[in-house]
């Protein structure tokens, strides 16, 4: 039997208050840590023409778990906040996970 797909959802945003926003996501780890579900991995990036947009990549297990932490009411008041503090609301992809390659 074939191992789960890795799945990822990436967060487009944009948001003049990113302090408050890491803060926010901070706690937020803290708070979510040792979920089975939750998370595996979170990149916050920051486009170099736009100072105020930011891309989050956050990688799961699989579909399943992302979307079980997704369901998650804790996860959703989250989002909420998130949203609160974003001068453009976000924007969400999701992904199934087909390669990754170090090339370091």
């Amino acid at each position: 039997m074939d191992a789960p797909m890795k799945f990822v959802q990436i967060i487009d945003y944009e948001t003049d208050r990113i302090e408050e926003m890491q803060a926010m996501g901070r706690r937020a780890e803290e708070q979510f840590a040792g979920r089975t579900d939750g998370p595996t991995h979170r990149m916050v990036l920051r486009d170099r023409s736009n100072p105020n947009r930011y891309l989050v990549v956050i990688e799961f297990d699989s579909y399943e778990e992302a979307m079980r932490n997704s369901g998650d009411p804790e996860t959703g008041k989250f989002a909420e906040q998130m949203a609160a503090l974003c001068t453009k609301a976000p924007t969400f992809t999701d992904c199934d996970l087909v390669d990754v390659t170090e090339l370091k």
